[in-house]
């Protein structure tokens, strides 16, 4: 459910939430890791530090890090300002007058999804990614 973009950009914060505090990694060594070309990637981290999630520092060992810690960053806003899920407030059949008082066929049934799903990203925290990530590695995952 989350665009290739998101994903690329889940990847990239988990990679720079294993960093030393105070640590930058440049855009070239975030884009060969998470497998994207850097010119598409370094996109998708300016739009994160505009968005307050990365600091981003030019310069020799500049790079980005991390805004705040990755227990105070979910899915949620690493994925709104991408796939600007807020948006899915709409008809999932595009009508133009949908609402509890005129539901469309789908109308009870997508607004459960969508608020499970919106849950599910609001409260997944980068900290959990990271740790997950972690304990698969160590399995041989």
């Amino acid at each position: 459910m989350m665009s290739k973009t998101a994903i690329h950009a889940t990847t990239a914060l988990m990679i720079l939430a294993e960093l030393p505090p105070g640590s930058f990694l440049g855009a070239d060594e975030i884009a060969r890791r998470v497998q994207a070309p850097r010119n598409y990637l370094g996109k998708i981290l300016q739009k994160l530090a505009e968005g307050g999630l990365l600091e981003s520092q030019k310069g020799k060992g500049g790079g980005f890090r991390l805004a705040r810690p990755a227990s105070d960053i979910s899915l949620y806003d690493i994925v709104e300002p991408i796939d600007k899920i807020s948006r899915w407030e709409g008809c999932l059949l595009g009508q133009e007058r949908c609402a509890d008082s005129a539901p469309c066929p789908v109308h009870a049934r997508w607004a459960a999804v969508r608020e499970v799903y919106l849950n599910f990203l609001r409260e997944t925290k980068l900290s959990e990614l990271v740790k997950n990530q972690r304990a698969l590695c160590c399995m041989g995952g």
